[in-house]
């Protein structure tokens, strides 16, 4: 008789790996989905953080590897946006969060991919709102404090509004974002690195088996692979842990 703690415990073997697979072809790290399940499975956040992180920096870096080849990659706003991205980073990782607290804080930001993966975010063809100097460095300090706190990259909160806003196209867009999520999570890291970091053996595991869901999925998401359906059904999952944590 299967337990409902050995059940928990396999699926990660399962979920995990088709989370990296699906965030990575749309060029992200995945770190929110990894943070999903590990805080509904009870991981401490701890534990969850430096894990995602670690994750996150491995496949968020095979995204950008390729769709940096995709499109002309958009070097001033990325420049703009990580100056402050990295250090707002470090300051947010050092912080460690009440888990009551981290998970509904976790449960707001799942509503950024479920919007994205939605579509209700809009894609602009135009540039909507001319960037000043100022916003990108704005923008890449506030996100990269967030990223650090909850242990994100912040991709799933800066790709809908670079979009909506016209800034650079899909595939710059998720070159861009890639690389920003994988400096953040390093950034991040190092930040949370000032406590105990305490990773389980089964997380160990995990981590060869979910960056080869990841390694897949960008490989795929960059040779114009569709996920549209799939995306929703993930925006329908999301939706659902959301609400669960929030409501933790």
């Amino acid at each position: 008789m299967v337990t409902m703690e050995e059940l928990g415990y396999y699926g990660l073997f399962l979920l995990m790996p088709i989370a990296a697979f699906f965030y990575a072809s749309v060029g992200h790290g995945g770190a929110s989905s990894y943070l999903m399940i590990l805080a509904l499975l009870g991981f401490a956040p701890e534990q969850i953080r430096p894990t995602a992180l670690i994750l996150n920096m491995m496949v968020s870096m095979a995204a950008f590897l390729n769709y940096r080849k995709a499109g002309n990659f958009p070097t001033q706003l990325f420049l703009s946006l990580i100056i402050f991205s990295i250090p707002a980073a470090f300051l947010g990782g050092k912080i460690l969060l009440d888990a009551t607290i981290y998970k509904k804080v976790l449960g707001v930001l799942l509503l950024f991919p479920v919007l994205r993966f939605g579509g209700v975010f809009p894609i602009s063809e135009n540039e909507k709102i001319e960037r000043a100097w100022w916003m990108g460095p704005v923008l890449g300090l506030l996100i990269g404090f967030v990223s650090g706190l909850i242990g994100i990259g912040g991709g799933i909160i800066l790709s809908p509004i670079i979009l909506m806003l016209g800034w650079a196209g899909v595939k710059e867009t998720a070159a861009l974002s890639a690389l920003f999520i994988f400096l953040n999570s390093v950034s991040g890291f190092i930040g949370a690195s000032s406590y105990e970091i305490t990773i389980s053996q089964e997380l160990w595991i995990l981590l060869p088996i979910t960056v080869g869901g990841g390694l897949l999925g960008a490989y795929l998401g960059a040779k114009k692979f569709s996920v549209t359906a799939l995306k929703y059904l993930l925006a329908f999952v999301l939706l659902f842990a959301s609400i669960k944590l929030i409501l933790s």
